[in-house]
């Protein structure tokens, strides 16, 4: 009898065999892990860079019959009708899963159209606060003030975020940011009839940096074409009574400025933003700023070979300093995403 009542407990602390679901174990440390970026991430990156280097390009040849706010109301409709083009051809090719429940899709919540909401919001506040800054100062002080981004998304990223920069990250960005200073410095005015479009453009690199947060925030959750797709739709809506307010003509009617807008929409904003927001799930929102210190010194190199415009040394010297910053940066700690911030 005291045999079997010692034989209980020795029965009861045998291990029990359970299963795990190894795609619910992949799932958990998918969501749970902050990817590492790799050499396709920085190559991705790079060439989002290189296409949003067209933007004003493309922007400057739509201006020259369309307005300001008409150029962007094209630009978001036209991202939004190739974007659902894209997601409709996406969901076609796709085969169904064998399990439903292997794979189940975002459960959207009323928090998540807020933050879309939030993310149109802010992509046409930082358009349309830059476009009039433009308007009431220099191009000079307007696109020195609004490559302020960096510092906004870096203090962002750790104040919401969690993110950890170390010195070498931050010397890096100050080498860059230095490098922006190097050639919009000496065109610097300083005047009590700017302020205001000063301001106007500084508060556009918040709303530029705000931008990369909200979209950092999304890609936990969400595909880079849901983002996409959603942002440009919102961005569509708030622009159309603008332009119609405004008494603007809506649509193109030459063939270069179609071609301008379609550019605008399908490259930049689809393909080039597309990709950033697709780096923003395995870089930080301040690195992604830093590298896009790049943006301006290609698309100085672009004007000066389609519209002639001149460069001198000091753009050349400008050059190397942002490079030798984003060098820093690139390889920093301040680049990849810290568990917290997941």
């Amino acid at each position: 009898m005291i045999t079997k009542d010692l034989a209980r407990p020795q029965q009861s602390l045998q291990p029990q065999q359970t299963t795990v679901d190894p795609q619910a174990l992949e799932l958990l440390y998918a969501t749970s892990t902050p990817s590492q970026p790799t050499v396709l991430h920085f190559i991705a990156l790079i060439a989002a860079v290189c296409i949003l280097s067209f933007s004003a390009i493309f922007t400057r040849l739509s201006e020259q019959e369309l307005s300001a706010s008409a150029t962007i109301f094209n630009r978001f409709w036209i991202a939004s009708l190739a974007l659902g083009l894209w997601s409709g051809l996406q969901q076609f090719r796709q085969p169904p899963p064998e399990n439903p429940h292997s794979s189940p899709s975002p459960t959207w919540q009323g928090r998540d159209l807020l933050w879309f909401l939030c993310l149109g919001i802010l992509i046409y506040s930082r358009a349309g606060s830059w476009a009039w800054s433009l308007t009431q100062t220099s191009v000079a002080n307007s696109n020195l003030l609004h490559n302020m981004t960096p510092l906004f998304a870096t203090l962002g990223g750790w104040m919401f975020f969690g993110h950890r920069f170390n010195r070498q990250f931050l010397v890096g960005m100050g080498l860059a940011l230095l490098g922006m200073l190097a050639i919009g410095i000496g065109d610097f005015q300083i005047g009590n009839s700017s302020l205001v479009g000063d301001g106007a453009a500084l508060l556009s690199s918040v709303f530029y940096a705000a931008n990369f947060l909200v979209i950092e925030r999304l890609r936990v959750k969400f595909s880079t074409t849901t983002i996409m797709l959603g942002s440009c739709v919102i961005t569509g809506l708030l622009t159309l009574p603008v332009v119609w307010l405004g008494g603007d003509q809506l649509l193109p009617t030459s063939p270069t400025v179609w071609l301008a807008v379609i550019a605008l929409g399908v490259v930049s904003q689809g393909l080039g933003q597309g990709l950033l927001a697709f780096c923003l799930k395995h870089f930080t929102s301040g690195f992604v700023s830093v590298f896009m210190l790049l943006e301006p010194l290609f698309t100085a190199i672009l004007a000066w070979r389609i519209f002639a415009e001149q460069l001198n040394l000091l753009n050349g010297l400008a050059f190397v300093i942002v490079l030798a910053g984003l060098y820093l940066a690139t390889i920093s700690r301040g680049a990849q995403k810290s568990e917290l911030a997941h």
